[in-house]
């Protein structure tokens, strides 16, 4: 990339910027909810049809992916679980290619009641937009497409293929990006700008999810000593869930991004249910529970010590003994992945062009962080031997009340991301 260029770019991106936080605001606005995400999908296949990109719209088969390492178990239908791909195809493939991944799926928005402003009413406020989604991702969506809208801006085009991928599913199992993988898009890199406050993650931490079945044995609550109750019968199950979560945040079982941290591991009982009456003792009782694990942790070792876990406290128990729990896994099944691991020589090259892009935008180093989430980067890191950057804008409250996103931080982030596409895959005339 010439050194004329740089500006340039740089001023198509600030040109278009009002336009950019407009669509940031129609794409919120859709409810994409999993299972809800077919309007937002159909508003960017109709964005990417409109820039001319070849655009791929598909309904994810289970039985296309349910062999390949990465998939995690699904409960429900997938009749709604729809992915779009915009495509760019070089006609000098003098570059290095590059996927442009996000996803389109938000989480449950909560009580309506607590937030500020409706949700789904995304508004802009000292800086900010407010609006479920639009920092988890909508925004980093939003910075890859207007980072590609600089370059055609300017009459040029990646020098390289480049494949634009909004997925579904990336808050529940990650199926959205493994059925990319599966249906052939490979590269040279990926850049996922997930909202990480414009550091490049260096390690994320795996996830798995389950639930815990309990049954009980019903009776009038006036003779509540002759039943069991399965939800308290829940207490020292979820007791020694704890106990195991505070074994594997051991200084000895921590992989070397997070030896700094006391409690990267977190374990969340994100959701019980359980009983039919409230005079009856509850016959039943069923908890959810996410666990992360390290990278290069086995989740079927994992799995083997979550249920010699719950089998020892239950047998422990006078009535669970004779009712040992049932164990159903659903959702993700997620290896943790380090991007510091990868010591090949594309992943050095595709951080430095990244570094240079973000020093050039910023004036400053990129920073690095190890995150105690997840991300759809494991698949193109650990699966298809591709270095995945994640770097996005700062945002707050994601999964909360009240979610925004910084602009300015999003500006900045389509200004490296456009730079760094410029570097990596280099440019050619439209």
């Amino acid at each position: 990339m010439t050194t004329e260029l740089t500006p340039r770019i740089l001023d198509a991106v600030d040109a278009y910027f009002d336009e950019q936080v407009d669509f940031l605001a129609a794409l919120t606005a859709h409810p994409s909810t999993r299972g809800n995400e077919q309007s937002a999908q159909d508003f960017m296949a109709s964005a990417l049809t409109d820039r001319g990109y070849e655009v791929d719209r598909w309904q994810i088969d289970v039985e296309d992916i349910r062999h390949l390492p990465g998939f995690s178990p699904v409960l429900g239908p997938y009749e709604d679980a729809v992915n779009v791909v915009g495509s760019h195809r070089s006609k000098t493939n003098t570059g290095r290619s590059l996927i442009l991944n996000g996803h389109i799926d938000v989480v449950p928005e909560g009580p309506l009641d607590m937030w500020d402003s409706p949700p789904y009413e995304p508004r802009v406020a000292e800086g900010w937009m407010y609006g479920r989604g639009a920092g988890d991702m909508k925004a980093g969506l939003v910075s890859n497409l207007y980072a590609l809208d600089a370059l055609r801006r300017l009459n040029l085009a990646p020098a390289a293929d480049v494949f634009y991928q909004s997925v579904v599913e990336e808050e529940c199992t990650g199926n959205g990006a493994l059925a990319c993988l599966a249906r052939g898009y490979k590269a040279d890199a990926a850049l996922i700008p997930e909202p990480f406050a414009e550091q490049l993650v260096t390690a994320q931490l795996g996830v798995i999810w389950f639930q815990v079945h309990l049954k009980g044995l019903p009776t009038h609550v006036a003779y509540a000593g002759q039943g069991a109750n399965a939800i308290e019968a829940a207490i020292p199950l979820i007791s020694a869930l704890h106990e195991m979560e505070a074994r594997w945040n051991g200084v000895e079982h921590r992989h070397g991004d997070y030896a700094h941290m006391d409690h990267a591991l977190n374990l969340n009982i994100g959701k019980i249910q359980g009983g039919d009456w409230t005079s009856s003792v509850p016959a039943w009782c069923v908890f959810d529970v996410r666990m992360g694990i390290f990278p290069g942790q086995s989740i079927e070792d994992a799995k083997k010590e979550i249920e010699a876990v719950l089998m020892e406290a239950a047998r422990e128990n006078a009535f669970l003994r004779n009712s040992l729990p049932e164990i159903v896994y659903h959702g993700f099944h997620a290896e943790g992945y380090a991007l510091s691991d990868d010591k090949s020589r594309s992943a050095a090259d595709a951080i430095g062009a990244l570094d240079s892009a973000h020093g050039t935008v910023t004036g400053g180093a990129l920073d690095r962080a190890a995150i105690t989430a997840t991300t759809d980067a494991r698949f193109f890191g650990l699966y298809a031997d591709t270095p995945a950057l994640v770097y996005g804008p700062t945002a707050e409250a994601i999964h909360g009340f009240n979610e925004r996103v910084d602009l300015e931080s999003m500006r900045r982030v389509t200004k490296a991301t456009a730079l760094f596409i410029a570097d990596w895959c280099g440019v050619e005339d439209i």
